[in-house]
């Protein structure tokens, strides 16, 4: 199974503020990041969040996926009503839920949320990286980057620029 994470980040290494908050990314929104979106996505077949994302996405006006949702947590134990045919929590680890979700038929998935992006990372199970670099510094918040018990080497493919000023870049394992 191929594993991606596509997330942004500030300048200074931030996916959220301390309290979850992404203003600071929204404000940036253009139709050519969501031109870039909407291609990466429509290859996606299965997306792994964790509790803080799926948090953060239910106060969204709309439910944003139509792929089917995997929640990693072991604190939610509630899933809204009108969601549950798109959602399911499990409390799998990373290399489980893959050979879990394999089996299952899926072949292409976004990894979404700082914490579970790292612990993607640390099971060096994350396959590529597209980060957009937000110009803007938030000085302190979520890092999108945690501990790691060994280096992970990645073979930079190409860099988009944005005429916002978002820059995105596109890395494979090696």
């Amino acid at each position: 199974m191929r594993t991606t994470a596509y997330i942004g980040t500030s300048l200074d290494g931030f996916i959220a503020r301390k309290n979850g908050e992404i203003d600071w990314l929204i404000q940036f929104d253009n139709q050519e990041i969501n031109k870039s979106y909407t291609k990466f996505i429509s290859h996606i077949d299965v997306i792994i969040i964790g509790r803080g994302t799926f948090e953060k996405v239910i106060t969204f006006p709309s439910w944003p996926y139509q792929q089917k949702v995997f929640v990693l947590s072991t604190q939610i134990k509630e899933i809204p009503n009108n969601l549950k045919e798109k959602v399911s929590i499990l409390s799998m680890k990373p290399k489980e839920l893959l050979h879990y979700l394999s089996d299952e038929g899926y072949s292409n998935a976004y990894v979404d949320g700082g914490k579970v992006i790292q612990s993607f990372l640390k099971e060096n199970l994350l396959d590529a990286l597209i980060i957009t670099r937000v110009p803007v510094l938030i000085g302190d918040g979520i890092p999108l980057f945690g501990q790691l018990d060994q280096d992970t080497t990645f073979k930079h493919l190409h860099t988009n620029i944005f005429s916002n000023g978002l820059v995105m870049s596109h890395y494979e394992k090696n």
